[in-house]
């Protein structure tokens, strides 16, 4: 016997063709009629979740699709207290903070405390999406016995830019003993903007862990301190590629005032995934030739270099029209390749 019973929306596509049958509906403009289409293309998405019968990833895209997200988040919140199966519910919880709408955020907020540690965990991981501001709510997951919902927690505090839980975090990193979950917190105190935290992440610099040195010099970065750059660049002149690679991963999400003057020259690399990432964080940071030397390297490369480059350009979501207009610019609009 089934451990949770499924309730069925009303039937709204009857309801539809019932109501675009009547005099008003024939009146009503081709946007209203639009929208009513994708709210019964959302109420079955819906259905489809509440009764398993879709993966959660599947869920998201599709109901992100239809731009009928609060919509979506507001039909699954009625029956989330009729579903007594934890995997269900997770994957509900899941659907609801995959589609980041801020509708979402006071039944997240909700979850948060849920007895289940997976929903919990999923409840975090939408709040970090939204970039809530809600850090009282958060701040006590990071001592869940759940390690999901630990981490998750971080990474929603890192995104919160809130520096009143820099300190926080540190002290959770220091007493945190599953090692990513550490480097999470140490990367998120960085993320808050909490200068007087410099000090503390500056001291895991001598940690005997890597991976603990590399998050704290990860955190250093995000608040510009000039420790957690000279980091990075001892790892940017290595002979190893890997090397450099971390290197420049450390300036995911720093300015461009403060990584251009490391990251410009390699733009020149011979190693052109190295070059192209450089070209794609500077451009996240704020530079704005960065997108069109993407967009033309791109063009000029044959074979997989040119994979390197729009594996950069699909992170920055680059839309096609976008492409054309730098294309057009560059003169290049016409031609084929």
């Amino acid at each position: 016997m089934p451990s949770s019973i499924p309730v069925r929306l009303p039937p709204v596509r009857l309801l539809l063709v019932l109501s675009l049958a009547a005099p008003l509906a024939h009146a009503a403009p081709p946007s209203a009629q639009k929208r009513m289409e994708r709210r019964s293309v959302t109420e079955d998405l819906v259905q489809d979740v509440l009764e398993g019968r879709i993966a959660v990833p599947a869920a998201i895209s599709r109901l992100r699709t239809q731009r009928e997200e609060a919509y979506a988040v507001q039909l699954l919140e009625r029956q989330m207290s009729m579903i007594l199966e934890p995997r269900r519910l997770r994957d509900v919880t899941a659907v609801v903070a995959g589609l980041e709408t801020r509708p979402a955020e006071p039944l997240l907020l909700r979850l948060v405390g849920h007895e289940d540690g997976a929903v919990r965990m999923y409840a975090a991981q939408g709040l970090g999406k939204l970039r809530s501001r809600r850090v009282d709510v958060l701040l006590p997951l990071l001592e869940d016995k759940s390690l999901g919902a630990r981490r998750e927690a971080a990474r929603a505090l890192g995104a919160s830019r809130d520096p009143r839980v820099g300190a926080p975090l540190v002290e959770a990193a220091r007493q945190e003993s599953d090692m990513q979950t550490r480097v999470m917190m140490l990367e998120a105190a960085g993320a808050t903007g909490d200068k007087k935290q410099g000090p503390a992440l500056k001291g895991f610099l001598d940690d005997s862990s890597e991976t603990t040195r590399f998050a704290a010099a990860r955190g250093l970065c995000l608040l510009g301190a000039p420790e957690g750059f000279a980091f990075a660049r001892k790892l940017l002149a290595s002979d190893d590629k890997h090397v450099r690679r971390q290197g420049l991963a450390l300036y995911e999400g720093v300015p461009e005032k403060q990584a251009g003057e490391a990251l410009r020259p390699l733009l020149e690399d011979k190693d052109r995934a190295l070059a192209a990432g450089a070209a794609r964080i500077l451009s996240q940071g704020g530079d704005k030739k960065m997108l069109p030397w993407l967009v033309l390297a791109s063009w000029n490369a044959n074979g997989t270099e040119k994979l390197v480059y729009e594996k950069e350009l699909e992170t920055l979501q680059l839309a096609d029209d976008q492409r054309k207009a730098i294309l057009r610019a560059a003169g290049v609009a016409g031609a084929t390749k």
